[in-house]
């Protein structure tokens, strides 16, 4: 995604050139794409049979970029008498791009503009393969309009582009003659509408854009997301800058699904998971809490709503069973795909139970555990029954869709993300150690809620007196001694332990199943130079057979997945090694402009002198994003006590000053102030 143009308004997004151009290549997710379909696929914009050359970049803001521009043949020795800036913005789930040519001669200039369009309602998922499905599209041309549209029984799909300015219009673009006169200039505004129409003839692009309000009142509402949150201030100043662009990128990715009544989710990352998953929307929820609880709000009602209620080979649904993710494209539509939704995801579920005592925890929300009692007890049977796929009390999986169903169901989804230290691929079903980790403190926390809130407690005894025999068990299956450390996790089909050594194990520190003696062996193998780079935590070992420092799930470093290490670093009382891989996490932001990727390479940070951005991850990332937002709170300690807010900071040697204002909670409002070192430790 490096060199890319991007702009971005909820789950509608444009990717072009830098100088603003869409051209079609058989791996490009360029284009401007909504509801996973791509409604334009090329748009180039020529002058005088010239294309242009980027000048300069400015982007105002993550729905509004300008681009000036000359034409191709203007060099360092032959000046141009004419230039033009592309003003781009996304609004409301609609493009608006005004052209302006500027004459910079005292003579009159006639320029012949020429602005070639197509749509190939390409599904998301298709740019990736060397050749698209060729879909039929019916043109239609007026006077200033131009039309594109695919239908396939009822699912329709229409582009509409119409221009202020008079204008031939032919069925691959627009045309003008632009008179300039001397030191003047010519513009015209081009508007493309992309639309779904459903069944009852609704457009539903509109319903799943950003927040829906118009242009001119889209920078008030950011002002106001960002004036809502907590105020960072920190020496050096970097890390309140890195916190900024964060509240920035997780303000682009909201946007509104149809379930919703109000509040916003928050896409899953650009350009590949613009839609909600339920994973990434949990963990940015729990990263956002001290800074924007209503996420957590919106997230928790998303998922009881669309939580499993029967049984669905194709799509892995299970009564109970929290959904992965919702798509809207043609595939999906005609079960080409099964994400209509689709359920296969093992994690989510008992991720939904910590959320949601997380949020009570921070709001003191006592209504919505109320209200949501019934889809916590039917997500704490899924796993005791249809997710115990080996009657052993773990949580496991195997997809019942082998055409189309995911192969690895954990956060770590690649098909080859789990495997033995030798490399060999193990049997299913499978597991993973972290999602008996979640599975221990969702029984935990639901027994707490019953507690409190269901007055069930006989519910709650059951529920700790399982969370106690789970850690017991847990730590006697996946511990492997000769190495001491946790398996990666178990394999059914041979009944062996998957032993290669792997981050995952940090999750098991924040979700408290590791015993207090064996946390220092956790934390020593997570800061061991095979896992720990100096950059961040590698997804796997360096040493096992399959790591590869570009691999997606077997050597990259994830943020996401290095805030929750620390986090549970933290709980231990590993405040030094939380420390070095906060500040490392953050020193990687600086050299990305504050924006994490979704995803960097594992290289040694003695080898490199920045982070390698790993190809193709998505940016902006949802969970990436909400990283620095976890780490100030790792950082400074922050936990709800009842009514109150405790402070127990460690700063790593180089912050100097971290302060957060105005932390929002049961408590009203409070601030937290820290000191540290400027100078860095030897």
């Amino acid at each position: 995604m490096i060199g890319e143009l991007r702009v971005l308004d909820g789950s509608t997004f444009m990717l072009s050139r830098l100088n603003g151009d869409v051209d079609l290549t058989p791996d490009s997710p360029n284009g401007l794409i909504s509801l996973d379909t791509r409604f334009i696929s090329k748009w180039v914009l020529t002058v005088n049979g010239q294309r242009l050359r980027m000048l300069s970049v400015n982007q105002l803001q993550y729905f509004h970029v300008r681009i000036a521009a000359v034409p191709e043949r203007a060099t360092l020795y032959l000046d141009t008498n004419l230039s033009v800036v592309r003003s781009r913005k996304l609004a409301a789930g609609c493009l608006e791009e005004e052209v302006t040519l500027v004459n910079h001669c005292d003579q009159p200039l006639e320029a012949h503009v020429r602005l070639e369009i197509d749509a190939d309602f390409a599904d998301l998922s298709e740019p990736r393969r060397l050749i698209p499905t060729e879909r039929p599209c019916v043109r239609g041309v007026d006077e200033r309009n131009l039309y594109f549209c695919h239908r396939r029984e009822s699912f329709q799909r229409l582009t509409a582009i119409t221009s202020t300015a008079p204008a031939e219009v032919d069925s691959e673009g627009f045309s003008f003659v632009a008179l300039v006169p001397p030191h003047e200039e010519w513009s015209t505004r081009i508007t493309v509408r992309p639309r779904a129409i459903a069944l009852d003839g609704v457009d539903i692009v509109s319903d799943l854009a950003g927040p829906a309000v118009p242009e001119f009142q889209k920078l008030v509402d950011l002002r106001k997301w960002i004036g809502d949150a907590p105020v960072v201030n920190s020496t050096p100043e970097a890390l309140a800058k890195i916190y900024q662009r964060s509240l920035v990128d997780l303000a682009a990715l909201r946007y509104q699904p149809l379930m919703l009544g109000e509040g916003y989710l928050i896409a899953a990352g650009l350009p590949w998971f613009m839609t909600a998953r339920s994973r990434d929307s949990i963990f940015v929820a729990l990263q956002a809490l001290p800074f924007a609880p209503s996420l957590a709000m919106a997230t928790l009602r998303t998922l009881a709503i669309s939580q499993g209620t029967g049984y669905d080979d194709f799509r892995d649904e299970d009564p109970g069973r929290m959904i992965l993710e919702f798509r809207y494209g043609e595939l999906a539509a005609f079960e080409e795909r099964p994400h209509s939704p689709y359920y296969g995801c093992v994690d989510a579920t008992p991720l939904f139970v910590v959320l949601l005592d997380e949020y009570e925890r921070w709001t003191g929300d006592h209504e919505l555990v109320r209200l949501l009692e019934p889809e916590v007890r039917a997500a704490l049977t899924w796993i005791d029954t249809c997710a115990d796929l080996m009657g052993d009390g773990y949580l496991w999986y195997e997809t019942r869709n082998p055409h189309s169903g995911l192969v690895n169901q954990g956060w770590k989804d690649a098909p080859l993300a789990i495997s033995y230290h030798d490399g060999r691929l193990p049997g299913f079903p499978r597991t993973t150690c972290e999602l008996q980790g979640y599975a221990y403190d969702a029984k935990r926390r639901a027994a707490r809620l019953a507690r409190l809130y269901w007055d069930d407690p006989e519910y709650a005894d059951r529920l700790e007196r399982e969370a106690s025999e789970l850690k017991d068990r847990f730590n006697r299956d996946f511990w492997i001694e000769d190495g001491e450390f946790y398996a990666l996790g178990l394999d059914g089909e041979r009944g062996e332990r998957i032993d290669a050594l792997a981050s995952n194990m940090g999750h098991l520190l924040w979700s408290g199943i590791v015993p207090e003696d064996r946390a220092k062996k956790v934390a020593g193998h997570l800061m061991d130079p095979k896992l720990f780079s100096g950059w961040g935590v590698r997804t796997l070992a360096r040493g096992e057979d399959r790591y590869n420092p570009l691999g997606l799930h077997v050597g990259t470093i994830w943020p996401f997945d290095n805030a929750i290490i620390a986090w549970g670093l933290r709980r231990y009382g590993f405040d030094r090694e939380a420390g070095r891989i906060a500040k490392g996490i953050l020193d990687a932001a600086e050299h990305f402009d504050g924006r994490l990727p979704e995803a960097f390479a594992g290289f040694d940070r003695d080898d490199t002198e920045y982070p390698i951005e790993y190809p193709g991850a998505c940016s902006p990332h949802a969970m990436s994003a909400g990283t620095p937002l976890l780490l100030i709170r790792t950082m400074l300690g922050l936990e709800p006590f009842g009514p109150h807010l405790a402070l127990r900071p460690a700063l790593p040697a180089g912050i100097g000053r971290l302060e957060v204002l105005n932390i929002p909670g049961r408590w009203g409002k409070r601030d937290a102030f820290a000191r540290g070192l400027l100078s860095y430790e030897e």
